[in-house]
């Protein structure tokens, strides 16, 4: 049994210490699948990686029970997804500024579209795939939002790496479908891992 998971069962039936341990054990992948998601985000993001990795792991302890490291980076795919979506609608109220980006004048770009729009238009078409398809939408989620290889989506899900592969192909072409075929919707399966 490894570390991560010997500190996972431990924080399952309470241990506080134990939860406190994984961190450090588990920072710098979590780091590593933050950074990767961001990289596709708009520059000047409020997020960076060290703090959407504090927040997803907020989130993540003491929320539930996780059988074995895959699972915990599954939830911490989740976590990230959250997080991101949060904070995209934050940014799209009315009280930050609705639709109107912050742009500094040294890095004028009149033609910059909304990413935090296309992030909320993908997690919407997600939360409806996962209602038809809730397999193939967690692997969306792993890949997508957690930055996971296919290979290591498919540990996470128990699944071959070819019905993984096949699942991918799928998924992108529905939601590609789902979201009008448009510049958005390829960006959004285009600019993930392996896509």
């Amino acid at each position: 049994m490894s570390e991560v998971t010997r500190l996972l069962d431990a924080a399952n039936r309470g241990d506080k210490q134990a939860a406190a341990d994984l961190l450090p054990l588990v920072y710098d992948e979590l780091r590593r699948l933050a950074a990767a998601k961001l990289a596709h985000e708009k520059p000047g993001h409020t997020l960076n990686p060290t703090a959407l990795v504090h927040e997803a792991y907020i989130r993540l302890v003491g929320d539930q029970a996780y059988e074995g490291r895959g699972h915990f980076l599954a939830a911490a795919a989740e976590a990230m997804r959250r997080v991101l979506i949060d904070t995209a609608r934050r940014k799209l109220t009315e009280k930050h500024g609705g639709d109107h980006q912050r742009i500094s004048l040294e890095l004028v770009n009149p033609v910059a579209p909304s990413r935090a729009a296309d992030l909320l238009a993908l997690d919407e078409a997600l939360t409806r795939f996962a209602s038809e398809d809730p397999l193939k939408a967690r692997l969306v989620t792993l890949r997508y939002f957690g930055g996971l290889s296919v290979e290591e989506a498919a540990d996470a899900l128990r699944i071959s790496r070819a019905t993984a592969d096949r699942y991918w192909a799928y998924a992108r072409t529905w939601l590609y479908c789902e979201l009008g075929g448009d510049e958005a919707g390829a960006d959004s399966t285009k600019n993930s891992p392996g896509g």
